[in-house]
């Protein structure tokens, strides 16, 4: 049945077509433009600044849904923090995966300090309420900030074991090329909120499993985001 969360009353377009806009923005490098263009190759006249009200509104809201079909973490997290440029200015990209390569959080930060990995910690495990048994990270010494706030964790500090982490991060570097980068911070936020759960539900580790599995595995994923959009229940209501 449609998640009881989520609204379309008001929408002209069916949720089909809504569901299927979102998806093309976050699991691709694709601008709003270009969705447009793909719709109008398939006889649907929407404009683009209505794809990108529509990933605004559920953009989000898709994410959080997927977010909560997760399996629990795995209590191994690796962090790691890169430069990202918004509008011409450096700023500090902080992520964190566990060892299933899983995004639990990534957010953007004026700072690599002290002050910024503490924040980044308890806005951690506010949200994943959960603590790991082990944190890897690099060589950044704000990472020390963790015995603050978790201090029964394990903290292992090296540069190589980080590899994972500073890997998730590649997407993320594909969009901004092809966004041509971001304009604030707020806006960066908001769409790596949502981009960082709804495309790695359609990037399962493909390298890891042949060809057969992965068709299996993601009709599972087509089938889950079918449910957390509403677009299963049509059939059911029709």
């Amino acid at each position: 049945m449609r998640s009881a969360s989520l609204s379309y009353k008001g929408h002209l377009y069916p949720v089909e077509v809504i569901s299927h806009c979102v998806w093309l923005y976050f699991r691709f490098p694709l601008s709003f433009r270009e969705v447009e263009e793909l719709m109008l190759a398939r006889g649907i006249v929407v404009s683009y600044e209505t794809i990108r009200r529509w990933c605004g509104k559920f953009g989000q809201t898709y994410a959080n849904a997927l977010r909560r079909r997760q399996p629990r973490p795995g209590d191994k997290w690796h962090l790691d923090e890169v430069f990202i440029k918004i509008n011409g200015r450096l700023q500090y990209l902080w992520g964190v995966v566990d060892q299933d390569g899983r995004v639990l959080d990534i957010l953007v930060q004026s700072r690599r300090d002290k002050a910024a990995a503490r924040r980044f910690f308890r806005r951690l495990l506010k949200k994943i309420r959960t603590v790991p048994r082990v944190v890897v990270t690099d060589k950044l010494r704000s990472y020390g900030a963790h015995r603050e706030v978790m201090p029964s964790v394990e903290h292992r500090s090296h540069k190589g074991l980080n590899n994972r982490a500073e890997n998730s991060h590649q997407p993320t570097w594909q969009r901004e090329r092809a966004m041509k980068g971001f304009h604030s911070i707020g806006g960066a936020q908001r769409f790596l909120s949502a981009f960082s759960g709804i495309s790695p539900h359609f990037r399962p580790r493909r390298h890891l499993m042949p060809a057969h599995d992965y068709r299996a595995e993601m009709i599972v994923r087509f089938a889950i985001w079918e449910q957390i959009t509403g677009v299963a229940g049509l059939s059911t209501t029709a």
